[in-house]
Formats: structure tokens, sequence, C-alpha cells
């Protein structure tokens, strides 16, 4: 395990559950069918998650009316999203957005 990565336990447990899933799936399915295996693995692993968390999005002076929904909130630190068959996972930073694929959020 890499211990210069952020979260590195965390991330290990997390990375190994979607390998699981994807081992045991394979590609074809529908998003929702790996968001319910993935799902049943987390409850399995005892991995602490939220799944479908409502998030406000800021811009400039507004909060927009449409909401951001994270597919899942992991160790309530990490997002996890499943866009179109890929995962990405991002780590809780402080505001929502969205470089290169991953959403990071920041509390502090």
């Amino acid at each position: 395990m890499d211990s210069n990565l952020i979260l590195a336990k965390e991330s290990y447990e997390i990375i190994g559950t979607c390998m699981e899933v994807h081992n045991n799936l394979g590609p074809g399915f529908l998003e929702v069918v790996y968001k319910e295996a993935l799902e049943y693995e987390f409850e399995k692993e005892d991995i602490p998650y939220e799944r479908e968390r409502e998030y406000p999005v800021h811009y400039k002076d507004i909060i927009l009316p449409h909401k951001f929904y994270a597919d899942f909130v992991l160790f309530n630190k990490v997002i996890l999203e499943y866009p179109s068959g890929q995962l990405h996972l991002a780590y809780s930073r402080q505001k929502l957005f969205k470089p290169v694929g991953f959403v990071i959020r920041d509390d502090g």
C-alpha cells in the first residue's frame, strides 16, 4: 500500500471493492447494475457509505436550482462517481468541481 496516497487505507479498500465488482460483472450492464453490486460489496466489507448524497451547486453569488447527487460518499470523505461505466474517485476537500474526471469536495 502506497503511504503517499491521500487516505491510503480507504483508497485501497475502495479500489479493491471496485475491482471485485468489475471482475465479477465485466462490461455490458447498465450503470444501475454496477451501483447495486458496489452497494452490496460496501455492506459486505463494512465500508461506510451513503448513496445519492445531495450537494448544492454554488455558482458565483447564487446557488443553482439543480443539485449535484454523488453516486456514493464513502467514509464520509470520498466521493465515488460511476458515469458512463467508468469509476472516478475523489477526496473530500472544499468545492465541487470536475477537473480531469474527478469530483472534489473540501469541507475545510
